[in-house]
């Protein structure tokens, strides 16, 4: 009796398959998908449910530029057919691009609504904010020096027997930012991990100022945080703070065995002098504009944009030779993001080495200097960024090689 109702639904699924172009294959595993089209699976069900209102929350964060673009194409269609769209995004290019009225939300209330026509990028970031943004990022160009972080044929094979990361090699200089562009899941967050000794590599060699960084031990994350090497990790609630704990605590995390914020004499030398912690942590929330400036709040009770400011506070003062990045702008307001982008761009200037991990290609062709492409866990490709543009990189975290992918792209 299930068979006739099986051959029915495929039939219609077929059928709505081929009308919204969704290029979905009805007998393929959906686990087996790429993400793209994963999600094209979940356009197909609401269709073939009947839905009239499809809600899309930040649906391009794990899209290439291609993959991207093609979902629009089909929310343009639906449109035709009468569909409403809600889309829920921070990106204000696909607001721009895709969208007829938006609705600006600012600390969990409406500030209004405008017609899209009617506005312009700058003029919706400064509702999101509050304050005109400057969203351009002024980068002077420059030669960088020498070789900082180098890695040579980086290898990482899981307890399962599967290759994460397949044979590595790049380097990042001083004065400049090297930019890893990839879909989220391509093994960015491995690599990463790698440089900043929380993981060891299977095989290959890295080297700092030219001396071999030594394999995992215990305390290599913390030997090399005493080497200048700074480290913001891509999940800062996981890896980056401590939720309870107040500000001025979470300002030391991994710095916290410096005789520098010991007691000065007796007993007092193996404790925390808690003044001298709260005067520093004051004065990072001075520099960097932390809000509410109270180093006895809660870490959880700031926003998003604040605690990363507390981050990349405690990581910056340290004065890096390297900087390790991770998503710097996840779940920041664009008000942050235009600090955290210049801070950036200020280490570089002054002649610091900066290793950049984001998704957001808006960001990567923002900020780096050079850009490694990152696909299936293997580097497609180093490219400077005068040579870069959204559609040969897309094609790149496709997984097209950088000679394929500029033949492409021409």
């Amino acid at each position: 009796r299930l068979a006739p109702s099986l051959a029915i639904a495929r039939t219609e699924l077929l059928r709505l398959n081929k009308d919204y172009a969704l290029d979905v294959d009805p007998d393929a595993r959906v686990g087996d998908l790429p993400v793209g089209l994963q999600q094209r699976v979940e356009i197909l069900k609401a269709l073939y449910r009947g839905a009239e209102i499809l809600i899309l929350d930040e649906p391009t964060g794990v899209l290439t530029p291609q993959e991207a673009d093609h979902l629009f194409r089909i929310l343009r269609t639906l449109k035709a057919e009468g569909k409403t769209i809600l889309l829920i995004t921070h990106k204000l290019r696909e607001i721009m691009d895709a969208t007829d009225s938006v609705t600006v939300m600012r600390g969990g209330a409406v500030v209004g609504t405008v017609k899209t026509a009617d506005t312009d990028k700058a003029q919706l970031a400064e509702m999101m904010v509050g304050r005109k943004v400057n969203l351009s990022i002024a980068k002077a160009d420059r030669a960088p020096g020498p070789v900082v972080l180098e890695a040579k044929n980086i290898r990482l094979v899981d307890r399962r027997g599967v290759t994460l990361l397949h044979d590595l090699s790049f380097d990042v200089r001083a004065g400049e930012i090297v930019g890893v562009a990839g879909v989220s899941g391509n093994g960015q967050s491995e690599l990463l991990d790698i440089l900043a000794g929380i993981r060891g590599q299977t095989s290959g060699e890295l080297l700092y100022h030219g001396t071999p960084l030594p394999a995992l031990s215990g305390t290599e994350a913390a030997r090399r945080r005493s080497q200048r090497i700074a480290h913001v990790p891509e999940d800062r609630m996981t890896m980056g703070l401590v939720k309870p704990f107040p500000a001025y605590e979470s300002a030391i995390l991994g710095y916290h065995h410096d005789a520098e914020l010991q007691g000065d004499k007796g007993i007092s030398r193996l404790l925390f002098d808690r003044n001298k912690l709260i005067a520093r942590t004051e004065n990072f929330m001075a520099e960097f504009d932390v809000r509410p400036p109270d180093p006895l709040l809660r870490t959880s009770l700031f926003s998003g944009g604040n605690q990363q400011k507390i981050v990349l506070a405690r990581e910056i003062h340290r004065d890096p030779d390297l900087l390790l990045i991770g998503q710097p702008t996840r779940g920041v307001d664009i008000g942050a993001i235009e600090f955290i982008h210049r801070r950036i761009v200020e280490l570089r200037d002054a002649g610091k080495a900066v290793l950049l991990v984001s998704v957001e290609l808006d960001e990567i062709l923002s900020l780096a200097d050079r850009i490694i492409v990152m696909a299936c866990g293997k580097i497609t490709g180093i490219i400077p960024r005068a040579e870069a543009d959204e559609r040969r990189l897309g094609l790149m975290m496709a997984g097209e090689s950088n000679a394929r992918a500029a033949g492409d792209a021409a």
